[in-house]
């Protein structure tokens, strides 16, 4: 077959049907952002007897299992997305996490919590790979890069939004103490059943209709988003006929076949993108989720003031991606990953050198990781943009579910490290945090020079002229 459905894509204006595209499937990493952040500030609530009177080992065991159904969801739902389409998937993914989330608010008992925390997890996850390949697939080349770093950077939109609620929420002289945490917990559901009306409304990705022999469908899909465009006003370029691209249907490959795309045809974007999710997971896990710990350890913090200190922390996060975005798609992908996975590293290293010296107090220390995490997050983000955009739409969302899961288990290790290093109140030494910085940011550093040898300039590129889909090689 020969199309020009890429093409056709790639050369649009931004409009008011990008705005939406962008609305409905980004909300995926608000809803984590917020799931992380209200699940770990219950924690505490959990224990109370009024509760569910849980034991430490056992709300922390909550966390683990929902982001064991985060794995799982990705790698599942990541295989289904690329064999049976992108919408359906974003579809049924949302669907997942609405219900079990919001069943979970009811929860009796320690199982009752564990089993839907984990299938709310694993509609999380899923997203995750549904969305960041519909998106890539949807927006124009010359947006991409901007578009997915500000879609991943919204995670610290959610934990914002769950920072503030449950400073109410969980306060006992607003609501009593096993009501607020049942209401943060349904907060997601609320925001994600007003999105769920708005994705219905999404086509498909003209993209994956193409590569699975559906051209009829793959023009009708297009045509729907040129129309949508042209509605708002907005001309539309001339497709350029020498872009037209040859394919031969290919089907789902095989797990043998994926493997060899990623190990034989693409080992060096293989080792560019496990090093880059890899070392940003162990960064953020290993501070995010000590945080509190450490403002409270080292600096006498309670954890209900914590909370202040948590948002301007999350605020720096939020700003990163949408104010460096658009250097992505200027200045190249090589330059600007490689820059800000360096640049945070040596901040960090600067600072837990500071921290050792005893030259900071919770303020000062707070705001130098929000700079040090402004770049920070738009490095982390190019990382799902990178393993999202260098390999063939075929496999897309399973090697985005792939390089996912690889980071979620060495970011696992982060907080345990970390929270060794800490130590307990009165008996703690920073000397010890400090060698977890340097740790931290040597891995960071590494990854940006990883990324100068081996990062593509894939900026204002087609997707097809980034990666050859499969069902375009071997065609005489």
């Amino acid at each position: 077959m020969r199309s020009l459905v890429p093409a056709r894509l790639d050369r649009l204006p931004w409009s008011g049907f990008h705005t939406r595209l962008v609305l409905a499937l980004g909300v995926a990493w608000v809803l984590d952002g917020m799931e992380i952040t209200i699940a770990g500030a219950v924690g505490s609530v959990l224990q109370d007897r009024r509760t569910l009177g849980l034991s430490a080992v056992e709300v922390g065991f909550t966390a683990t299992v929902y982001l064991i159904g985060e794995v799982a969801g990705a790698l599942v739902f990541g295989r289904l997305s690329d064999r049976f389409g992108r919408r359906k998937l974003f579809i049924l993914t949302l669907g997942l996490y609405l219900a079990a989330n919001g069943v979970t608010a009811l929860s009796p008992n320690l199982a009752f919590l564990l089993f839907f925390r984990f299938f709310a997890g694993a509609g999380i996850g899923g997203e995750y790979a549904a969305i960041h390949s519909a998106i890539d697939e949807l927006i124009p080349a010359r947006y991409r890069g901007r578009v997915d770093l500000a879609v991943s950077g919204t995670y610290w939109l959610g934990a914002m939004i769950g920072t503030a609620s449950t400073y109410v929420l969980l306060n006992p002289d607003v609501l009593p103490v096993n009501v607020g945490w049942r209401i943060g917990l349904l907060i997601g559901p609320v925001l994600g059943a007003a999105i769920w009306v708005l994705r219905r409304t999404l086509p498909e990705s003209p993209r994956w209709l193409l590569m699975h022999g559906r051209h009829v469908e793959a023009e009708e899909a297009a045509r729907t988003v040129e129309a949508a465009v042209a509605e708002a006003g907005r001309p539309l370029p001339p497709v350029d006929a020498g872009k037209v691209l040859e394919i031969r249907p290919y089907g789902a490959p095989s797990y043998r076949e994926i493997a060899r795309v990623l190990l034989r045809d693409y080992p060096g974007r293989t080792a560019l993108g496990a090093t880059l999710m890899i070392s940003q997971s162990f960064l953020y896990n290993a501070i995010f989720f000590t945080y509190v710990l450490v403002l409270g350890a080292y600096y006498g913090v309670s954890p209900h003031d914590a909370s202040k200190y948590l948002f301007a922390f999350a605020l720096g996060n939020l700003a990163g991606p949408l104010v460096l975005g658009h250097l992505f798609d200027t200045l190249g992908r090589r330059v600007m990953i490689s820059g800000t996975y360096i640049v945070s590293g040596v901040l960090l290293a600067i600072t837990g050198w500071l921290f050792r010296e005893g030259a900071l107090d919770a303020t000062t220390q707070t705001l130098l990781w929000s700079v040090i995490f402004f770049i920070a997050s738009a490095a982390a983000s190019s990382g799902y943009l990178t393993v999202s955009e260098l390999f063939p739409l075929e496999i897309r969302a399973l090697v985005i579910a792939l390089f996912f899961s690889v980071a979620q288990a060495f970011g696992a290790v982060g907080p345990a490290v970390f929270g060794a290093l800490i130590g307990e109140r009165g008996h703690t030494d920073p000397s010890r945090l400090f060698y977890g910085y340097l740790l931290a940011a040597a891995m960071m550093i590494a990854a940006g020079l990883v990324a100068l040898a081996l990062a593509v300039d894939a900026e204002r590129k087609s997707l097809e002229d980034v990666t050859s889909p499969l069902s375009a090689r071997d065609l005489a």
